[in-house]
């Protein structure tokens, strides 16, 4: 299965009114394994952001200004999308965004263009009924590291979502057979020396490693020098 987990920031809460995208961010996943691939766009809105977003994103219209309109990266953002299951958290507002935006350029929404878009904001309530379900406090629940999310980032919050969204998913609890419930004797094995075993070490191939450092710069970009592991990037 092939999934991307997108997320957008904005000049405000009001698609309709005329409030418009600044950034999409896009990570891929497929098999449950994040493949490295991914989109990333700085847009520019042609309008200011309300102060409010301003301090959400801190985009500010001097670095958006040279960036490319939405109808410039359209074709190419619903390229990367097609067929795909899209999940975003708390989707009706990214992709009431989504939608006008294509509907500017001379296209249909986003439900025609992708396999489905699943709403994991949806899916943690029903996981976690009543409690706090924003991004922050579900990496917090799922030990998802988000130090640098001192500012939002599509990128990055897209990629802290597809960690939250596997603990979300991971099934654990059906795996687990309790002692006291189990029928029949208890089955053991003979303990193993695995020290005996010369495990090989697959060494990444150069495209592997230079998909890494671009996942790294990016994310670098977005959080705003922010992040951990700056030596990689080099």
């Amino acid at each position: 299965m092939r999934q991307i987990f997108l997320d957008t920031e904005t000049t405000g809460l009001d698609a309709e009114g005329g409030d418009r995208i600044v950034e999409i961010g896009c990570v891929e996943m497929v098999a449950r394994r994040l493949t490295g691939n991914h989109r990333h766009y700085y847009l520019n809105p042609q309008r200011s952001s309300h102060p409010d977003a301003l301090r959400v994103h801190g985009l500010s219209d001097e670095f958006l200004a040279d960036k490319p309109r939405f109808d410039e990266v359209a074709e190419e953002l619903l390229a990367f999308l097609a067929g795909a299951e899209i999940v975003i958290h708390n989707a009706p507002f990214d992709v009431g965004f989504l939608d006008r935006e294509l509907q500017r350029c001379g296209r249909g929404p986003l439900q025609q263009h992708v396999g489905a878009v699943t709403d994991s904001l949806l899916l943690a309530r029903e996981l976690y009924p009543g409690k706090s379900n924003s991004l922050d406090a579900l990496c917090k629940r799922l030990a998802v590291d988000n130090s640098a999310r001192t500012l939002h980032g599509a990128l990055l919050d897209a990629g802290l979502l597809a960690d939250v969204y596997i603990g979300m998913t991971r099934g654990q609890g059906s795996l687990v057979i309790d002692a006291a419930d189990a029928a029949g004797p208890a089955l053991q094995a003979d303990a193993i020396d695995l020290a005996a075993f010369d495990l090989p070490v697959p060494l990444p191939t150069p495209d592997e490693l230079a998909a890494h450092r671009a996942v790294l710069a990016d994310i670098h970009k977005a959080s705003r020098g922010r992040l951990l592991w700056q030596a990689d990037l080099a």
